[in-house]
């Protein structure tokens, strides 16, 4: 019996397969995929580039006979090790780009093994054209409070407390791998692709209760260079918010913790200087220079929430209009304020 054919890629339809198999090439998958889906690659992005060139180069026979040669060499390996385990009543969802010779290729031989195999009709577009159509054209039924305040108040760290107190939860910056400010990259982790991050957060979604409110930080449109789709980013414009206040002294110490690799990196921290969108003078970037030759990072970090951070910050509040559910003060470099902000928190939540 030949491989099912569907075109179903909802969380509940993706959930009824044992696995879900991505046959492109690694840098394919790398790029965008299916959430949890499994790489085995038919062709490696080598053999792919290869058997492209001849094909348009040469010869239609001479590149379908050689990827049929790496394909299959490639689908015995695959046989032999990542699917060797698998029982009899193994249920796999196969696909490629759009659904065609890769992905029938890997189903066919594993639906003559015995395994009850589909195929994804379309391939990885027929999924693409879900995310656009959910984060993009459609209406999410989520509702969200925000976690609203000044660079260095402790939103990301209440977030996780706020989870570890039964709130359910909207983790965008871990999602986009970036802190979200103009110093904020992940040292040695590159952000996903748009596609990439806009998959993460599907699935995010999709894993909770649109009956229950979700909890998020206030962020701007973009995380470092990802762009926050629309459907999602009406929701969050809408949202009520929590605001955390903390002196510019606790932020500037919390900061300099929460940026450790950057104060230990002067290149990183150079760069992230030349990012600024108003030049600093060559007098105060000489003086933040000193600074952090003298390892004062507090104080550094005090100069820029003063001349960087906080305005943007009084901008971006001046353009929104939400509803503001009350207000926390807490020091974010203190565990037990940190842990009474987030039980003041959940009240402020629970009336919303």
């Amino acid at each position: 019996m030949g491989p099912e054919v569907t075109d179903d890629v909802t969380a509940a339809a993706l959930a009824r397969y044992d696995l879900v198999v991505d046959v492109r090439s690694p840098g394919e998958f790398a790029e965008d995929h299916i959430p949890g889906a499994v790489n085995l690659p038919v062709l490696s992005d080598a053999e792919r580039a290869e058997v492209g060139t001849i094909y348009v180069r040469e010869s239609r026979f001479k590149a379908r006979r050689l990827g049929a040669a790496y394909v299959a060499r490639n689908i015995g390996r695959h046989l032999e090790t990542a699917l060797a385990d698998r029982g009899g009543g193994f249920h796999p969802l196969v696909y490629c780009w759009r659904g065609g010779m890769r992905s029938n290729a890997m189903a066919t031989i594993l639906s003559q093994v015995g395994w009850r195999t589909a195929v994804l009709a379309g391939g990885y577009r027929t999924y693409r054209r879900h995310v656009t159509a959910r984060l993009y054209d459609g209406t999410l039924p989520h509702r969200f409070v925000l976690l609203d305040g000044h660079t260095g108040s402790g939103k990301t760290a209440l977030l996780g407390l706020l989870a570890e107190r039964g709130l359910q939860t909207l983790d965008l910056e871990g999602l986009a791998a970036h802190r979200g400010s103009l110093f904020g990259a992940l040292a040695g982790q590159p952000q996903p692709s748009q596609k990439l991050f806009e998959s993460r957060l599907l699935s995010a979604l999709d894993g909770l209760d649109p009956a229950r409110l979700v909890v998020a930080e206030a962020e701007s449109s973009k995380i470092g260079d990802r762009m926050i789709p629309p459907a999602l980013w009406t929701r969050l414009s809408e949202a009520p918010f929590v605001e955390l206040t903390a002196t510019p002294q606790a932020r500037a110490r919390y900061l300099v913790q929460a940026y450790g690799e950057l104060t230990a990196d002067r290149a990183a921290l150079e760069e992230a200087f030349g990012r600024l969108p108003v030049r600093p003078s060559r007098e105060r970037l000489s003086g933040w220079r000193a600074l952090a030759d003298a390892g004062q990072f507090a104080e550094l970090a005090l100069a820029l929430l003063s001349l960087h951070y906080d305005p943007a910050y009084a901008r971006g509040r001046k353009a929104r209009d939400r509803t503001r559910l009350g207000e926390v003060a807490l020091d974010p470099n203190e565990t037990a304020a940190l842990s009474a902000a987030a039980d003041a928190i959940v009240q402020f939540v629970g009336r919303a």
